[in-house]
């Protein structure tokens, strides 16, 4: 009987102990109800109830959380259904908001996400629809936002995972994808024949004027040579002659010097002719002039005597 009393206390004691001191792990909140009414919140670590009279309402995860949306069929602008799917991040920050606010705040997020969507997506044709994801992530974004701020609940993120369209459409579209890309690669072999053909045009162009160029150099460099040959041959010659000249001045000065008078010059010119009229030739031919001169010498008549007496 005393060991069923004692356990019975046992359990009261540990009823109560469990009753009276919760523990909280990190990033986790509880909300705490006195008699049915909101009283506080039980933040991450040791917290202390009273047993019966407090109660723990329910407990909320304060670190980012995602929710997934189930694929939607919604129609665009111009009447083709798409089926989208879509994920959401959000984070309580109001655990009293998130506990009174909504009984269900993900399935308000998700019922509100697929409102907002059809909304958006009924604004948009097909080929917005399929490149404007991040235009339609946005716009949910900021639509959740407004509804979920006073639900204690943030809306991190949304994002667009994928747009279906119909298969008729898909296939459409890829023939209209491969359609394109042949364009594209025609025009870009067109445009490369083109540049190929301009820079050979170009090249060709390049090369003829500078081989021009070239030879107009070459004929300038030959010409400018043969020029400077006849200036320095002219100017050999120049000083040839101004040698020559020097020269001459230099005999005559000398001679002047000598005190060699026309007289004398005539006796060596007769000298000269005595000498030519030993040769073979049996004339001499003299100018009237020379003859003069010796003659004003007097003495031609016996020089020309005695030659020949000699003979």
């Amino acid at each position: 009987m005393q060991l069923a009393i004692l356990g019975i206390i046992v359990v009261v004691v540990v009823v109560f102990i469990a009753l009276t001191i919760k523990i909280v792990p990190q990033q986790r909140v509880g909300v705490v109800e006195r008699l049915g009414k909101f009283n506080r919140l039980l933040t991450p670590g040791l917290n202390i109830l009273i047993p019966v009279i407090d109660q723990v309402r329910t407990y909320h995860d304060l670190r980012i959380q995602q929710a997934n949306v189930p694929p939607q069929t919604v129609i665009t602008k111009d009447n083709v259904q798409v089926q989208i799917d879509t994920i959401i991040f959000y984070q309580v920050v109001g655990p009293e908001e998130a506990t009174y606010g909504i009984s269900d705040y993900v399935y308000g997020v998700r019922n509100i996400s697929t409102a907002t969507m059809r909304q958006i997506i009924g604004k948009l044709e097909l080929d917005e629809t399929l490149s404007g994801r991040e235009k339609i992530s946005s716009d949910i974004r900021l639509a959740l936002d407004e509804a979920t701020e006073k639900w204690g609940v943030r809306i991190e993120r949304v994002e667009v995972i994928d747009i279906k369209p119909p298969l008729d459409i898909q296939e459409a579209m890829d023939k209209q994808m491969k359609a394109e890309r042949s364009k594209r690669a025609i025009v870009l072999e067109a445009e490369a024949a083109k540049q190929d053909m301009i820079l050979r045009a170009e090249g060709d162009k390049q090369s003829k004027i500078l081989k021009a160029e070239g030879d107009k150099e070459a004929r300038i460099r030959q010409a400018e040579g043969l020029r400077q040959a006849q200036e320095l041959e002219a100017l050999g010659q120049a000083k040839a002659i101004q040698a020559v000249a020097e020269a001459e001045k230099s005999r005559i000065q000398l001679i002047s010097t000598a005190g060699l008078d026309e007289r004398v010059l005539a006796y060596q010119s007769f000298d000269a002719l005595t000498e030519i009229s030993k040769g073979a030739a049996n004339k001499v031919f003299l100018p009237s002039s020379a003859i003069e001169t010796l003659g004003t010498l007097g003495a031609i008549a016996e020089v020309f005597k005695a030659s020949k007496e000699s003979k």
